[in-house]
């Protein structure tokens, strides 16, 4: 399972669209928007991150909304945020 959560954090639009997520559950389209790209170059993220078991696919009438499969991801999220800010901010280059 780490294995897994960890390749969906490998890519920097994965670790962005599961910090929207984290936020509230959201269509394709609006989190293209959200992070400033296009619908082209957000299109296989959505379903890497369903295969890594950490978002899950709602269908919603002719759409698909995506969420956070386990709250518990989006503080683990927070957390490991957190600790590499802090990392990151100690460290003297």
């Amino acid at each position: 399972m780490l294995a897994r959560f960890s390749r969906a954090l490998a890519d920097p639009i994965r670790c962005r669209i599961l910090l929207v997520l984290r936020q509230a559950a959201a269509y394709p389209a609006d989190l293209a928007d959200a992070l400033g790209i296009s619908r082209t170059c957000l299109s296989n993220h959505p379903s890497c991150l369903r295969d890594c078991g950490v978002v899950v696919a709602v269908p919603d009438g002719r759409r698909t909304r995506y969420e956070l499969a386990d709250e518990r991801f989006g503080h683990a999220l927070g957390r490991v945020r957190n600790v590499t800010a802090a990392r990151v901010a100690g460290t003297r280059w």
